[in-house]
């Protein structure tokens, strides 16, 4: 099952929540993920930002230290996030155009306070991104920077790239320019907020055009027969000596602003490509035994696949609240995988064949380039187009880092992901704690050798273990023990136990398959 990195709400003097947090402290702990900046880097951030790039949030006169940067503060910049979001890498101002539309994306511009040598370039490097766990992150750069200087906070003055493209009337974008300037976002808007709004028809007119381009930007996604999966994310409540985990379906609203997010790196691949320089983000396509298998076990699920219909659109009709199509989901994620980055610095780097440039599940060309606060390759993307866009030779420093950077995102994006599935192990064993000796419904996604691939239905956990059924089953189990610590749990068929030497219940990590899915602001 692809599911998102899991998020706490726990209420005040939960004893779940203080376990939680114990039990990821001894996680990170043992991890190689770097949590303490050194003295140096800390040093060295306070220094950028209280230099010149640094936003002034009283005294406008202080504007001259900006010099070179256009002026965009007179832009109604909003910002769109989980509410409790500070480390804000984009803001957005949308309008109409005649029949098309006006799209200002300002990025945090990163680049103007970590340079591409020094201590805090090479503490970026080291890390890679953001980890995010569900009580805390670790961040890529240090808060003075992340939460602060370099975020687009409100009612700040920020340095950022300002991407504006033109759309016609159906979404496509028909220009291109991007520009170092100085902005002012006006308001920091939540999902939740915004989506409550405009569902009782009282939403801002620019929440309202954002569904209007994105609702266009998803059929241009299926014109060029781009894929998402339709998959939930996990949210965990603590309530007192409890951990609960429910389904939280994404918001149409996200769904919007994750469209601007994917033509923006769209966008940015293109100009790489053209320039003959720069750092793709890549997936191939699907081999044709894969999507036969797929065919297969549609049918078989009674759900067929027509003939004449892309994989795309086919995916587009499955919802995971069916146990059916959750099956077929969790088949389809296997087909999603092989994503990595492609760097070059000429023309002659690139491979000739153009479906090797491409993130198949977008459909095209991409790159990482809308969240520098939080990923390390979108900083040096931002500069290759700028310095592409204003017809500028690549710094030398800059051409010199760009084939180091995807192995850095590899590693580092090893071992984030590592330690955020053992963290949503340990939540899901803590949630399940509740449940021993108690029966649960679940769905079979895969079955092999005697032991399936299970989807509890409630609480949301994903399991492996000795229990029979075919895939889009709908089965009993019951929780046999778990540990919380090590993030197992003991999963047995309801009927009972199994005889002794004989078909054992395996001891299974919740959790254990996961997927990259298109469509979110930082798309694999």
């Amino acid at each position: 099952m692809a599911l998102h990195p899991v998020s706490l709400h726990p209420r005040d003097g939960s004893i779940a929540a203080d376990e939680l947090r114990h039990l990821l402290d001894a996680l990170v702990e043992r991890s190689e993920v770097p949590v303490e900046f050194p003295a140096e880097v800390l040093a060295a951030a306070e220094a950028a930002a209280a230099g010149p790039g640094a936003p002034d949030r009283t005294d406008h006169s202080e504007r001259a230290d900006h010099s070179g940067r256009v002026d965009r503060t007179d832009v109604e910049f909003v910002t769109l996030d989980p509410a409790s979001s500070t480390d804000l890498d984009q803001a957005m101002h949308l309008s109409r155009k005649g029949d098309g539309y006006r799209v200002l994306y300002a990025i945090a511009d990163v680049p103007s306070f970590v340079g591409l040598d020094g201590p805090l370039d090479a503490e970026t490097r080291r890390r890679g991104e953001t980890v995010y766990l569900p009580d805390r992150r670790i961040s890529l750069h240090p808060e003075v920077l992340s939460e602060g200087v370099a975020s687009i906070l409100p009612e700040q003055d920020t340095p950022a790239f300002v991407w504006t493209f033109a759309l016609d009337a159906t979404g496509a974008v028909t220009g291109t320019t991007l520009e170092r300037a100085l902005v002012r976002s006006r308001a920091k808007l939540a999902y939740d907020a915004v989506q409550a709004d405009l569902d009782a028809g009282t939403g801002l007119e620019m929440m309202q055009l954002l569904l209007e381009i994105g609702a266009k930007r998803r059929e241009l996604e299926a014109q060029r027969r781009g894929a998402s999966l339709n998959l939930p994310e996990q949210e965990v409540f603590a309530d007192g000596e409890a951990l609960r985990l429910q389904w939280r379906t994404p918001l149409p609203i996200e769904d919007a602003n994750a469209q601007i997010s994917l033509m923006t790196g769209m966008e940015a691949a293109r100009i790489m490509i053209e320039g003959g320089a720069g750092i793709l983000r890549t997936m191939p396509a699907a081999d044709e035994g894969s999507i036969r298998d797929l065919r297969r076990k549609a049918a078989a699920l009674g759900q067929p696949w027509p003939e004449d219909m892309v994989y795309g659109d086919f995916l587009r009709t499955l919802h995971w609240s069916d146990p059916r199509h959750l099956a077929l989901l969790n088949q389809a994620a296997k087909l999603f995988r092989g994503a990595s980055y492609l760097a070059f610095t000429s023309p002659a780097e690139l491979p000739a064949d153009p479906a090797e440039q491409v993130q198949a599940a977008i459909g095209a060309p991409y790159a990482h380039t809308t969240a520098p606060l939080r990923r390390l390759v979108d900083r040096f993307v931002l500069l290759t187009c700028h310095h592409l866009l204003g017809g500028d030779d690549l710094p030398d420093a800059l051409r010199t880092a760009l084939p180091l950077i995807p192995q850095v995102m590899q590693e580092t994006g090893s071992r984030a992901g590592a330690i955020e599935r053992q963290a949503i192990d340990i939540v899901e064993a803590l949630a399940l704690r509740s449940s021993i000796g108690s029966e649960l419904e679940a769905t079979v996604l895969t079955s092999s050798d005697g032991k399936a691939q299970l989807q509890l239905s409630e609480p949301p956990v994903t399991v492996r273990a000795a229990v029979p059924g075919n895939p889009g089953d709908v089965v009993r189990v019951r929780v046999e023990s778990v540990d919380p610590a090590a993030g197992k749990v003991q999963i047995v068929p309801a009927a009972g136990r199994p005889a002794a030497g004989e078909g054992r219940t395996e001891t299974a990590e919740a959790g254990q398959v996961q997927a990259s899915a298109p469509g979110q602001p930082a798309a694999s």
